[in-house]
């Protein structure tokens, strides 16, 4: 199903996102962490499942890190030694910037025939020290043998800089990526503004657009809200204000994270974008992780009901 809707650019993919176990946990307990999560997720309406590749990024700002960063398991070895029973396609993150070329042209030879598919990502500062450039991983990715498909990242944060995110899309595509996968959301002018360039830039020099899936965090705490933040999402000031009044804000978060996949299903269908989401937990407290799982299937849901409208609406013009 995942590679149907990505091949031919189908909006609705729905996707589960998690980090690995800590690196330093004993190996008995890395095995319990992942049958419970796979008896979590595998029953859930999901296309894949996510796994990121964390990396420290202290570099990237002056401001202190609200948690302490503790270096995971890589992705693709708790993919293929750990959740091997969890038969949907699993989407890798790699970040490539420590590996020499040789050493990456060997992972991909390596794994080709195990991962579904990666997500390539660069070094988050100019300052750290850049082995592998993510252009060239892209090149080495394309020449070799047997080539890993492909996704991107995507930061609409970073169209509201720089106003040029929907290059930088385009640029993966013709590097190969076939769908990219936001940083979490909870702006949707910025984001909006995005899809709104990516949509007409696309008409103006006759190109095809790619499934964009968007993330959503529930965020319970403002412990959690303020390491959100650290990572560089967007919070508006109104509703973080919201979040810091309510009484619940884990309860506020997830009807806000609804109502965002709600209104980008109208704007993007409007506009014939194909789009789909991620749903993630920052955060390991039991009942964050929970509201995870409820908030994905609410947003499948909402996709249903607007696959349903859009048949109704065919229907109806037929009859006519």
């Amino acid at each position: 199903m995942l590679r149907d809707k990505i091949v031919n650019k189908k909006s609705g993919i729905l996707l589960y996102g998690l980090t690995p176990p800590k690196l330093n946990i004993d190996k008995s307990k890395i095995q319990l962490i992942a049958n419970k999560l796979i008896e979590r997720v595998k029953h859930l309406p999901i296309d894949g499942l996510v796994l990121y590749d964390i990396q420290d990024e202290s570099a990237r700002t002056n401001q202190v890190r609200p948690f302490p960063f503790n270096e995971t398991l890589t992705p693709d070895d708790y993919s293929n030694n750990y959740l091997g029973e969890l038969k949907i396609p699993k989407i890798i993150y790699k970040s490539v910037g420590k590996y020499t070329a040789n050493e990456f042209k060997n992972w991909i030879d390596e794994n080709s025939n195990t991962i579904d598919y990666s997500v390539f990502v660069g070094t988050p500062s100019d300052e750290l020290v850049l082995n592998l450039p993510l252009n060239d991983a892209y090149k080495i990715n394309r020449d070799a043998k047997h080539s890993i498909p492909l996704g991107g990242v995507t930061i609409p944060e970073r169209h509201y800089q720089l106003n040029d995110e929907h290059l930088r899309i385009f640029g993966k595509i013709d590097k190969g990526c076939k769908f990219f996968i936001s940083q979490c959301i909870y702006n949707t002018y910025n984001t909006k503004n995005f899809l709104s360039d990516y949509h007409y830039y696309s008409i103006e020099n006759n190109k095809e657009l790619q499934p964009i899936i968007f993330t959503l965090t529930p965020c319970g705490s403002l412990k959690s809200l303020e390491f959100m933040e650290w990572l560089g999402i967007d919070f508006p000031k109104w509703l973080k204000n919201e979040f810091k009044y309510s009484k619940d804000m884990l309860v506020k978060s997830i009807d806000t994270c609804k109502y965002i996949a709600r209104e980008l299903i109208d704007y993007s269908n409007e506009k014939n974008i194909p789009i789909g989401f991620n749903i993630e937990s920052v955060s390991v407290r039991k009942e964050d992780v929970e509201a995870s799982v409820e908030l994905l299937k609410d947003v499948k849901v909402l996709m249903n009901e607007y696959e349903y409208e859009s048949l109704s609406l065919s229907g109806n013009i037929m009859e006519e």
